[in-house]
């Protein structure tokens, strides 16, 4: 008896170990392809700038005489190899040092953090518009699959993910903002409330959590209203992405035996859907999510630009024009950063709820 205890518990001990092994090296890899993905990614965008022409031409071209353009391009290091710029730029963002703007001489790491926290604030919005919209309504479709309802909402999600992102602000703010007047139809605040919330001692940048701990309510009424319609206009683009993931893995859920076995006891349509098959169904959702979170930044600099929003996807457009070296690559970089770790930590949630992933 005691051998076959001792064999029984040496088999699980293997097992857990085994699989603790698994878990490890799986979200080592991961977290290793982190460095690849941003190189590959900051490498692209470095080379593309380079050939669509240096800034100091760009600005100052009609202004200058060739020897003096020549003297800027040399203080700026334009007129280096190109494979010297590539490393010295590496070597660069390996140290944290993201440069200075060559249009304003502003640092690359100030204008990232002036503005990263409203593009912040603006992608965790939209990711509660799209989560509100999307996982619900996929729920309704697969309750009625193939039927008007689930037609209907197939449609919408069609529409939502196919229109494009500033398409859907400018009919937004002509419908909310110019028709009915009942929403502001860009800005992040008001003047005033702006002027509060800015200075503000140690301000976060993120104007509604600011607006919460001024304690002024008329502030954040304020800012929830400036919100509402870039918001929309970049949720409802993942809302449709998340819609038809959630009723097709709904449904594959809704035919598993278990669910049949519910219903054979005469479980309810409602509570089979939000009580049994929900939970396995929102597994691949995890996942999806963090590739999500690119479109999202990618989406906000559309947005941004419609709605005047001041945060790294407007500054983005405004630097592009001017193809400001610097400015661009750092934030790329910063957007690569955040898709890449994102995504590390969505593989982490979903090892840790689903083992086979490990594998």
């Amino acid at each position: 008896m005691s051998v076959l205890t001792e064999e029984a518990t040496g088999a699980v001990g293997t097992s857990d170990g085994a699989t603790g092994y698994g878990l490890t090296r799986y979200l080592v890899v991961r977290f290793l392809l982190i460095i690849p993905t941003v190189l590959v990614l900051v490498s692209v965008v470095f080379f593309l700038m380079r050939v669509s022409g240096d800034p100091i031409t760009t600005a100052f071209g009609d202004r200058l005489t060739p020897a003096q353009l020549q003297v800027k391009l040399h203080q700026a290091g334009y007129d280096r190899p190109l494979l010297t710029q590539y490393l010295d730029y590496l070597r660069s963002l390996a140290t944290g040092d993201f440069g200075r703007t060559a249009t304003d001489n502003q640092a690359v790491s100030q204008v990232l953090r002036t503005y990263g926290a409203a593009t912040v604030e603006l992608a965790g919005y939209a990711m509660l518009v799209a989560l509100a919209v999307g996982v619900p309504l996929g729920m309704v479709a697969a309750s009625y699959r193939d039927r008007a309802p689930d037609a209907a909402l197939r449609l919408f999600a069609i529409v939502n993910y196919a229109t494009p992102v500033f398409f859907l602000g400018l009919l937004l703010k002509l419908v909310f903002a110019v028709w009915l007047g009942w929403l502001p139809a860009s800005g992040r605040a008001g003047i005033d409330v702006q002027l509060e919330l800015q200075n503000q001692t140690s301000s976060t940048g993120l104007y509604l959590l600011d607006a919460i701990r001024s304690g002024d309510g008329s502030a954040v009424l304020d800012v929830l209203r400036h919100a509402v319609l870039p918001s929309l206009a970049l949720g409802l683009l993942v809302a449709g992405v998340l819609l038809r993931l959630v009723r097709t893995n709904l449904i594959g859920t809704l035919s598993a035996d278990y669910i049949e076995a519910a219903r054979s006891r005469g479980v309810s349509r409602f509570r089979l859907v939000t009580r049994h098959a929900t939970r396995p169904a929102l597994i691949p959702v995890v996942t999806v999510l963090g590739l999500q979170i690119a479109g999202l930044l990618g989406g906000t600099v559309l947005t941004e630009t419609t709605f005047e929003w001041k945060g790294l996807g407007y500054e983005l457009a405004h630097y592009l024009t001017l193809r400001d070296y610097p400015a661009v690559q750092g934030i790329v970089a910063l957007f690569a950063v955040v898709v890449a770790v994102t995504n590390f930590l969505v593989d982490v949630v979903a090892a840790l709820i689903d083992p086979r992933v490990r594998y």
